[in-house]
């Protein structure tokens, strides 16, 4: 498929703070995931291994884990 993309992402076990918070801007296009291993939030709410997320065009969010996770991350859109 032209444009779309994949990556498999590790994020090491962090607890995002307003002062070390990463957001995660979806501008141009979307973002999914599969939680592959561990437990994943977006900031509003924990995905354990197993869960795939939807992140449509225009959202935000703060990614972060406690114990650890890896992410499959799909770029539809490229």
């Amino acid at each position: 498929m032209p444009g779309a993309g994949a990556e498999l992402l590790g994020e090491p076990p962090c607890e995002s703070t307003r002062r070390n918070a990463r957001l995660c801007r979806h501008a141009l296009g979307g973002e999914e995931a599969f939680v592959v291993s561990g437990t994943f939030n977006d900031g509003d709410r924990d995905y354990p291994s197993g869960s795939f997320i939807h992140a449509p065009a225009g959202s935000s969010h703060v990614p972060q884990t406690t114990e650890g996770c890896t992410l499959l991350l799909f770029y539809p859109e490229g």
